[in-house]
């Protein structure tokens, strides 16, 4: 916490912080004095803050820092605005959307990073160096060149030197999901899948009118002689999976079972779709199965999960031309296209360095926010002390929808095992996410709720009827 001197400005005190080099941004050092201040009560309600203008020259900033700083403090509900009369100390307010949104995977935000600045400079360095009237227009090849470079440059981790060529741009893996199946299967194909798998495959295959089926797995992920009889049964034309922390279960699929199920792929003539959105996030992770049989995979890798949804893009490898063109035509159908300035922004935020600072920090503070899971819900805790979630296996006094409506009316949401769903749900679990709550202490009391709920019975959690 900023150390903190204090002047004198008529009658009232103003509370400046000493702005560290290596503090952080200057904004957040302000906001955070002042919010010290509140806490500590050398603030009160309705102490008036000093005009903008003068605490600038006071702090040697820019105005437009200490104008962020206000409105970050605005944000965590600790100033009011009162027109000309100036800028003060708010009274508490009651919190009345008490909900903490467990349900949703996405990064959390990492310590240090000022997305204000990132977007700037990132968009300002885009206008720089590009047209525009191309920025606004429609993109129809799956991505510039130049964002299909960014692409493979982004997978050469996983895959090496890569053909840009083989790599198109989409409008985020949802989209590249959605956009495979139709390219790739007819209505009434089977498309095989494991047990509990991410909700979004069923969803596009029941709009398209394609049948999910689900194949046998173990803590290792499917099963390849149970793959290998469903090929002979069903005929599928694909096979989703999702091998590195896999959603729900967050379990990571081994080397030697990928070279199994990439074997059958190629024995059975199927196809598969490997979605891939936290290799990155995971603490090394074995090849994808695209390595192993690079004519039969279509690889998808989101930005969405390991640096931020807003951007909106993904990246497929796909090593049939005739198989992209198929895939292309598919995604105009229903996408058109990844927006241009978002990927012209991904692009830049991977040629400059950006991107892979901003997702190590995300490594970070999910590793961070793994440990404290493990701590607060020992016993139950599934994870590998990476990624964005944690399968918690259920005490056989809860189902996973009873645990779950008796976290909502505690005013947590997570997701129960059925969502996941692709046939029969045999296991007893629920899925939280630990990223999409931004303050990390909220977070740690979330999950002391749970591991209280985790101790006690249905019965004593039954809802009022009203």
């Amino acid at each position: 916490m900023s150390q903190l001197k204090t002047i004198q400005d008529g009658d009232l005190p103003i509370w400046l912080p000493r702005l560290a080099p290596q503090g952080g941004p200057r904004f957040l050092q302000i906001a955070d004095a002042l919010q010290a201040a509140v806490v500590d009560g050398s603030l009160t309600p309705g102490d008036r803050l000093p005009p903008q203008r003068r605490l600038a020259a006071q702090l040697e900033v820019d105005l437009t820092t200490v104008t962020r700083a206000y409105d970050e403090a605005r944000r965590r509900n600790l100033l009011e605005g009162r027109g000309a009369r100036g800028t003060y100390v708010a009274a508490p307010k009651a919190e009345l959307t008490a909900i903490l949104d467990l349900s949703m995977n996405t990064p959390p935000p990492p310590d240090g990073v000022d997305f204000d600045d990132m977007l700037k400079q990132g968009l300002s360095q885009v206008l720089l160096r590009a047209d525009s009237a191309l920025l606004m227009t429609y993109h129809l090849g799956g991505g510039s060149d130049s964002d299909r470079k960014a692409g493979a440059q982004w997978l050469a981790p996983m895959f090496g030197q890569l053909d840009f060529r083989q790599v198109v741009v989409c409008p985020g893996a949802q989209a590249a999901i959605a956009a495979l199946i139709l390219a790739l299967t007819e209505p009434g194909d089977v498309i095989l899948a494991e047990p509990a798998s991410y909700p979004g495959l069923r969803a596009a295959a029941t709009q398209f009118g394609r049948r999910i089926m689900a194949v046998e797995a173990d803590q290792h992920g499917m099963v390849p002689e149970m793959l290998e009889e469903a090929c002979r049964q069903q005929k599928p034309r694909l096979v989703y999976l999702n091998p590195t922390l896999q959603n729900p279960t967050a379990g990571t699929m081994p080397e030697r079972r990928r070279k199994a199920l990439a074997g059958i792929a190629r024995r059975c003539a199927v196809r598969i779709v490997e979605d891939d959105p936290y290799w990155l996030l995971a603490d090394a992770p074995p090849p994808p199965i695209a390595t192993f049989a690079p004519e039969q995979v279509s690889y998808i890798a989101t930005l969405s999960k390991c640096l931020t949804p807003g951007l909106r893009v993904a990246f497929v490898v796909m090593r049939s031309p005739q198989e992209r063109e198929r895939f292309l035509v598919a995604l105009r159908s229903f996408a058109l296209m990844a927006a241009p300035l978002t990927a012209a922004l991904a692009t830049q935020w991977i040629l400059d360095g950006t991107a892979d600072a901003l997702m190590a920090g995300v490594r970070r503070e999910a590793r961070l926010r793994h440990r404290m899971a493990r701590d607060l819900l020992a016993g139950r805790y599934s994870g590998g002390g990476d990624g964005l979630h944690v399968w918690l296996a259920l005490p056989a006094y809860w189902t996973a929808s009873q645990f779950a409506l008796a976290a909502d009316s505690a005013g947590i949401a997570v997701t129960p095992a059925e969502a996941f769903a692709t046939g029969d749900v045999s296991v007893n679990a629920i899925r939280i996410c630990l990223g999409s709550i931004q303050d990390r202490e909220r977070l740690k009391a979330g999950l002391q709720r749970l591991s209280h709920l985790l101790a006690s019975r249905p019965e004593s959690f039954s809802a009022a009827v009203v």
